[in-house]
Formats: C-alpha cells, sequence, structure tokens
C-alpha cells in the first residue's frame, strides 16, 4: 500500500531518498492565530558556523487527473511481466508541450486493463518511477458500475441531450451506481492527496467522469488551486434539470476555482442550470465570467481544445503514411475522396451521413463513379443495444447505396470497420478532398483540426505524391462540411455547417465542397490552418494553467470556512476583517452604553425574502416593541417599502421609527408626523416611466410593477431567471435613455428594477436620523444597521463612517458601530448573520437588556 501525506512529494519516495525529505517550504503557514486564519512564523535561525544551508524550495507539480492513464498496457502471460509504454496519442501527455518545464507534471487515473490485487504495489512503484502515473486500482465490479454503468450509459447520452424514455433506449437512473460514481472519484481523489503539495502544486481534473472529485478535494485541502475541464457537452437546463443527482453534481464542480468548457453555449447552460437550480448570479468582469459561490470566485473558461501539430507532422512524414498514401492514391485514381472518421456511437450521425451520400448520388448522377464515401469507424467506446443498432443500420445502408449506384470496379461507399492506426488515417487525410463530421451531438471533435493539418501536408507527403510547389491544383486546400452541432464548428468559420438532421441540405452542402472553384477552396484553408496552428493543444493548456494560477491568486488572502455535509460540502470564503456577529460580543456593548440607535431593513433581514406573507410575524412586533421601550434606543425600520404599509404592518409598535421608500418618507413615532426627503415633489416622470415598466412587465410573466409615493419598482423575482435578468438588463437601459433629463436615478437591485429621486438612499436617511438625535442632545453610544440588500450598502457605509465626522468629535468615545449584512457576500458591512432566523436570534437576545422579557421563540 502507497504511503499517504499531504506536504511532501510522493515523487521523492519513488526515487529512493526516502529519508531526505525536501525542506519545508517557506511560504508554508506556521501558525495558526484564529479559525481559517493562518499566518507566518519567522524561521529561527541556527547559530554558529554549523548553519545548514537550506534546500532549494521544491518545484511546483501539475497534476493531471483523467479517468485513464496515458499508457499502453500489455501483460506477457509467458513471463507473467507487464510492458507498459506512453500513449503518444493521449491528450494528457500531448499537453505537456504547453506546461512551464520549470513544473513537473504527474499523472492520476485508472489503467485499460485489471491488474491483480498482489500485484499492484509493484506495479504502482514502477509507474511512478518510470512515467510519473499514479494508477487507481478500482475494483472490477466498482469499475462496471461506475465507468459502463453510470458514466457511459447514464451521464453520457444525457449530456448529450438523449434521455431515458424507454429501457430500449438508455438505462435509467440507478441509485447503486450513482453511489459507485461517488466511490470511484472518492479513490480518485484520495490518489491526488498521497502525491500533492497543496501549497504550490495544481490539480486538473478532466471531463465528466470526474465531477464529484473536486468536493473530496476541497474537504481535505481548503486552499487547493484546483481547475476542471468538459470534454462533452453541458446540455440545457432543460434537460440536465432531469437528473436525480443535479445539485450534488453543481455543487462538487462549483467546489473548483476554475471549470472549462469548449463553447460558450456549454458555459451558458452550465451558468443557466447554476442560476435556476442553485440560484447563484454570475457576471463579466473585464472579460471573465465569474460565480460568485458563498464568497469564493469560480471563475468559466471558454476554450476549445485543439490538435498536437507536431505529432501530427511526424506521422505525415513517417514512411508507412507516405507508403499508405501512395496506395490510396493508386486505389482511387480519378476519383475524389469524401472522407468521414468517426466512433461508433449513436451520435455521431453515421447513418445520417449515409442518407446525405444516397441522395448526393440521386441529385447528381453525373457524380457516379466520380466521387467515393470513405468512412473509418473507429471502434466503440461502450456497448448496448444502441451502438448494434447503429452499426447494423450503417452496414445495411452502405449495401443499400453500393448495390444501387455501384458497378463493376466502383463502391460508392467504402466502410473501414476497424483499428486503424494514426499513419494510416494521415494518408486518407492527405488525399481527401472533403471531410464530413455529421454528428448529431460531440464534444469537440478533433477531425476537422487534424484534416486541416494533414491537407496542409508536409514537404516529405508531397514528395510521396509527386505533388511540387508549383503543381495545380494547389496542394494546400481543404473543404469541411461540420454539423452545427459539435464543439469545434464555431471556431471554424470557413466550414460549411449543416444540421446533419436534414439530408438534403447535407447533400447540398457536399456538392458545393466538390464543386468549389479551387481559389476559394485555398481561402478558405488558410484560414482554418492559421487558426488551428496558433490554436494547438499547448496553447490551449498554458492558456488553461495561466487562468488557473489567475484564479488561485487570493487563496491565502481570505479566511475559509468548511460548511456542509456530503456532496453538499463548500466553502465560505470571507475577508480578514469580514466575520460573523458575535451575540455576546454584541449584548455586552448594548449594556455597556445609556444611548443607542437601531437600523433594521424589513425585506430579507425580519421576513425571509421567500415567504409569500409580508406581514411582520407577531414575534418580530414582541421584539421590536421590547427594543422600543427602553427609553435609550431609537429604533427605525429602513426600508424600500411604502409607508402605508409599513405604518399599517407596525401600529401596534408606537414608538418605532420608520422610514419608508428609503428614506424619502420619515416618520420618528406614530405620533409625529411624516417628514418628506428632498423639496422636489414634482413626479411626471411616473408618466414616461409607468407605461415602459408596464410593456415590460406584459412581455415578462411573473413580473409586476409597484408603484410608490416617491418612485416606481418593477419586480421580477417570480419570472423566469435568465429571461427575468435579460428584461431587467433591458429595462434599465431603456428607463436611463427615456428619463435622462429627469432629477430621477435608475438602479437595478435585487430582482428588482427601481426608480426614485435622486439624492434618495437609507445612508442619507441613517445621517439625517443620527444627526437630529446630535443636535437634540442624544448622541448615540452604539449603533446596530441590519440589512440583506444592494439598497442597505449606503447604509452600511454611512455608519462605518461616523466616527471620524465632526458631529462625533467631541464624543468622549467614538460610538461602537456594528454595520451587519444579512449573508455571506461582498459587502461594506463588517459583520455577517446567516439569515433572518439569526437576526431574530440576536434580537432576542439584546431584549433582556433593554429592561423586557423577550418573546418566546415560535416553533
Amino acid at each position: 500500500m502507497m504511503l499517504s501525506r499531504s506536504c511532501i512529494s510522493l515523487l521523492d519516495l519513488a526515487s529512493g531518498d526516502m529519508l531526505n525529505f525536501p525542506q519545508t517550504p517557506r511560504s508554508l503557514p506556521r501558525v495558526i492565530t484564529a479559525p481559517g486564519i493562518i499566518s507566518e512564523a519567522e524561521d529561527g535561525s541556527m547559530a554558529g558556523d554549523d548553519q545548514v544551508s537550506p534546500r532549494p524550495e521544491p518545484r511546483g507539480k501539475k497534476i493531471m487527473v483523467a479517468n485513464f492513464l496515458p499508457l499502453h498496457t500489455r501483460k506477457d502471460h509467458e513471463t507473467g511481466k507487464w510492458d507498459f509504454s506512453l500513449d503518444q496519442d493521449s491528450l494528457l501527455l500531448q499537453m505537456e508541450d504547453g506546461i512551464s518545464p520549470d513544473s513537473d507534471v504527474v499523472y492520476v487515473g485508472s489503467l485499460k486493463v485489471d491488474v491483480p490485487a498482489a500485484e499492484q504495489e509493484e506495479v504502482a512503484q514502477e509507474l511512478l518511477e518510470n512515467f510519473k502515473c499514479v494508477p487507481t486500482f478500482l475494483p472490477p465490479d466498482l469499475h462496471r458500475k461506475y465507468y459502463h454503468g453510470f458514466c457511459k450509459q447514464y451521464l453520457w447520452p444525457l449530456f448529450h441531450y438523449m434521455l431515458p424514455m424507454c429501457p430500449e433506449y438508455g438505462n435509467r437512473f440507478d441509485r447503486s451506481h450513482w453511489h459507485a460514481y461517488v466511490s470511484a472519484n472518492k479513490i480518485y481523489a484520495d490518489k491526488v492527496m498521497e502525491v500533492i503539495n497543496p501549497e504550490i502544486d495544481f490539480v486538473w481534473l478532466h471531463d465528466y467522469h470526474l465531477m464529484v472529485s473536486p468536493t473530496f478535494l476541497r474537504r481535505r485541502f481548503m486552499r487547493i488551486k484546483l481547475g476542471f475541464f468538459l470534454h462533452s457537452p453541458f446540455p440545457s437546463s432543460e434537460i440536465y434539470r432531469t437528473l436525480p443527482v443535479r445539485e450534488e453534481i453543481l455543487k462538487a464542480l462549483l467546489n473548483t476555482d476554475l471549470v472549462g468548457f469548449h463553447t460558450f453555449d456549454y458555459a451558458r447552460h452550465f451558468l443557466s442550470c447554476c442560476s435556476r437550480m442553485l440560484g447563484l448570479n454570475y457576471e463579466s468582469k473585464r472579460g471573465y465570467i465569474g460565480l460568485d459561490y458563498f464568497g469564493r470566485t469560480v471563475n468559466i473558461k471558454i476554450l476549445p481544445v485543439g490538435v498536437h501539430m507536431g505529432r501530427l507532422e511526424s506521422a505525415l512524414n513517417h514512411p508507412f503514411s507516405c507508403a499508405k498514401a501512395r496506395e490510396i492514391q493508386g486505389n482511387f485514381r480519378g476519383r475524389k475522396i469524401i472522407l468521414g472518421v468517426d466512433d461508433m456511437d449513436i451520435f455521431k450521425g453515421i447513418s445520417l451521413k449515409l442518407l446525405a451520400m444516397e441522395q448526393l448520388l440521386v441529385q447528381h448522377p453525373e457524380l457516379r463513379g466520380a466521387v467515393v464515401l470513405v468512412q473509418i469507424m473507429n471502434p466503440a467506446r461502450s456497448s448496448g443495444k444502441d451502438v448494434e443498432e447503429a452499426r447494423r443500420e450503417t452496414y445495411t445502408a452502405t449495401e443499400r447505396i453500393n448495390e444501387a449506384f455501384g458497378f463493376s470496379g466502383y463502391k460508392p461507399v467504402v466502410l473501414i470497420d476497424r483499428r486503424m492506426e494514426m499513419y494510416e488515417k494521415t494518408a486518407y487525410y492527405t488525399l481527401a478532398e472533403c471531410c464530413i463530421v455529421n454528428a448529431v451531438r460531440d464534444g469537440m471533435n478533433l477531425i476537422p483540426y487534424k484534416y486541416i493539418v494533414c491537407r496542409h501536408g508536409t514537404s516529405k507527403m508531397n514528395q510521396a505524391l509527386g505533388i511540387s510547389s508549383d503543381s495545380s491544383p494547389c496542394p494546400h486546400t481543404s473543404t469541411l462540411v461540420v454539423s452545427e452541432f459539435i464543439g469545434c464548428s464555431p471556431s471554424l468559420s470557413g466550414a460549411i455547417r449543416v444540421n446533419p438532421w436534414d439530408i438534403e441540405g447535407v447533400a447540398d452542402a457536399l456538392n458545393l465542397a466538390l464543386s468549389m472553384p479551387t481559389v476559394e477552396k485555398q481561402a478558405r484553408h488558410e484560414k482554418h490552418y492559421r487558426y488551428v496552428s496558433s490554436h494547438d493543444i499547448a496553447y490551449w493548456a498554458r492558456s488553461f494553467l495561466q487562468d488557473l494560477e489567475r484564479s488561485c491568486r487570493d487563496h491565502n488572502s481570505k479566511r475559509l470556512w468548511g460548511v456542509g455535509f456530503g456532496l453538499g460540502f463548500r466553502i465560505l470564503s470571507l475577508s480578514p476583517s469580514f466575520r460573523k456577529l458575535s451575540m455576546d460580543n454584541i449584548a455586552s456593548a448594548y449594556k455597556r452604553v445609556n444611548r443607542r440607535a437601531i437600523f433594521l431593513d424589513y425585506d430579507g433581514t425580519l421576513v425571509a425574502l421567500a415567504s409569500i406573507s409580508k406581514v411582520p410575524s407577531p414575534e418580530v412586533v414582541l421584539l421590536l416593541n421590547s427594543l422600543c421601550g427602553d427609553p435609550n434606543n431609537t429604533v427605525f425600520i429602513v426600508s424600500g417599502r411604502d409607508r402605508s404599509s409599513l405604518s399599517g404592518w407596525f401600529r401596534d409598535c408606537p414608538s418605532l421609527g420608520i422610514a419608508a421608500e428609503h428614506g424619502y418618507f420619515v416618520r420618528w413615532n406614530d405620533g409625529s408626523t411624516w417628514e418628506t426627503g428632498p423639496l422636489n415633489e414634482d413626479f411626471d416622470w411616473k408618466k414616461i416611466a409607468e407605461p415602459v415598466m408596464q410593456v415590460y412587465t406584459e412581455t415578462t410573466d411573473g413580473s409586476y410593477v409597484e408603484p410608490k409615493e416617491s418612485g416606481l419598482v418593477w419586480h421580477y423575482r417570480d419570472a423566469d431567471p435568465d429571461f427575468g435578468s435579460f428584461q431587467a438588463i433591458e429595462l434599465l437601459d431603456h428607463l436611463e435613455s427615456v428619463l435622462a433629463n429627469e432629477p430621477v436615478v435608475v438602479k437595478k437591485g435585487q430582482h428588482i428594477v427601481e426608480v426614485k429621486p435622486q439624492g434618495v438612499n437609507k445612508g442619507l436617511a441613517a445621517e439625517k436620523i443620527l444627526s437630529k438625535l446630535i443636535n437634540d442632545g442624544k448622541c448615540p453610544e452604539f449603533v446596530l444597521c441590519i440589512g440583506d440588500d444592494k439598497s442597505d450598502e449606503d447604509m452600511f457605509e454611512s455608519i462605518s463612517n461616523i466616527a471620524s465626522t465632526p458631529s462625533f468629535a467631541a464624543a468622549a468615545a467614538p460610538p461602537e458601530v456594528f454595520a451587519c449584512t444579512v449573508g455571506q457576500k461582498p459587502s461594506k458591512a463588517r459583520y455577517y448573520l446567516d439569515d433572518t432566523s439569526e437576526v431574530m436570534t440576536l434580537l432576542r437576545s439584546l431584549a433582556p437588556a433593554s429592561g423586557s422579557k423577550p418573546p418566546k421563540q415560535q416553533v
């Protein structure tokens, strides 16, 4: 069994240097000063001439984690010895070109063969020493349920938009397979923990097989530098929401620092799922998309993977490749080759491609005998009825087309159903007049990129084919017909994009590709080649890792708290000055002073936002009366709601002050008159704004307009999250345009767009109230302010700066200020409480010091 540790690289053990552990890096935090806060301690120096010189800092590693290791594995049954070799076609291995030589690369994954338990330790040691690979030996039954069960028979079809409507087409959700998936992910995570130095290493997880591993890793190392890239499509929310464990997977992915996708569509679907199912918002800052998740920013990366240029050029120059190209050239002399290269599965659209070829020959009889479709079928990566049915359909269609349009010496469709070496494929790529990728749904698909590079050719291949630089047609031509449903389609602007389900449309596209003028073929090829050669796999890997490093820069500047159980585990990330409000501390401060000012927001603070009834509970009224009953207290509700609703709801709190409509109307108690805000009483702008809001209300189901005396509010909390946010942005822009010359401000808040007079906000209202208290000789020694919304940030800022104002300069001591937001989020407040229930608990703790018995908590 391999030794497990976190701070010292296991690679040093593999080298045999087991006693000379590398020195603990100086950047390693030493002293825990508070929960989640770790600070540096000064290194002690060794006195005298015998001082030992420090060893060099250990080199940071890039730990690549994928389902399979980049290895070929074979066992010699005569000798019983294992033979391992690197898989040069593996994406993981090719990525090394984009990684700095200053970093070591370690691979974690499974072998494609079962290794007996008695041999696993020896094999693991050999792989670590010779290949820097750490194998995850999954028990056969677990691997079957995890990989062939949950991954291939459920998750993979679902991510390709295939719902298991009946047992004949896809497996339905099996809880035991899900448990196997989670168990396997934990094993992968455990192997990462064996080799990681969390202070300096980066971990990069690959693809849908490992989507819950981030949670296990983040729970073990809260500051781990963790990225994830999805190589398959991410489905729309309508499809993804059918997954019974949808939230568990989303939350696990959000435990990374960076999540990568091939296209914006895939990223947009992921963000939509996070918005609809977890209520999270995202925003773009300086070109980067980020999700705020409990104080952490989870960044989104959009960049399609590339090909390894050197590997392809090497294959083109291989003697076997040149020989095979001459053979193919002779076999198909005088005929144009249309090439298809696909895995044998139901989403590659092979049968649809054959139907399009059939339609092409029907519509254009002159092409019979002049064009051949060579369809190379790579071995299936999974098994099942659907794969066998797709194979049968492919063979049946091929036989029908060849019988209908073939003749002696000519077959319109050549089907190659076997494993083919890279050098042989490059020969077909080089000679194909057109390449068609007709998948109905695919993640990236690098076939078009490989085709473009091979068509560009090399001098050795050109010489083998008898092509010179001044020959005609120009060797640097290529034509692509690609499905609009594959990940590489957006990056190939010169390709002919098709809907694979439109058979006639695909046939027309093939004819266009074959008949296109040479000059146009060359122009399209050059455009594609410039992109493919500059956006190769090294560029992709380097770009992702650079963004991962950027995403992890502030790891050590935050206070981290792990919360939640199981796959619901997450990290709360807070700035060092932002902390939870201590009930004991505030109660002690409350009791020490004589004069107090308390400002409370209403919605989201005293009443939960999700509550259907917005009327304050009897307990809220009793608590407020308890606080107001102390003559040394000045208590205000500061809300955006209208004064009619607030005065009605709190009619049983005669001593409670109310600042309605963000402070436009202020009343000190029920016996005082309402004081009005700014002198401007011209509300003619409402005649402009309200009709505009009504238009958006009519077109946005679930929205409504709330009229106020001083303003107007458009609410969209109950609307579709994506559409509501989109409409809010449009409405904001529309209102700012039509009200540009009016004395109002237009602001977007939490599920609202509000128009209100200039110079009206909660901060100014709080300042006005405090100024009056000072002028009346009642300067407060204690100020508490609690709110949950963006509109409350003005109030937090206002009272936080109160001690430096001239009004308080004459005071013997500055007041104790407690600005508190509800929920952990970026805020100008220094403190937070988790939710409205904690706000109630806080008020309950202050009531005894006010001389009144606190009400019992309602169950």
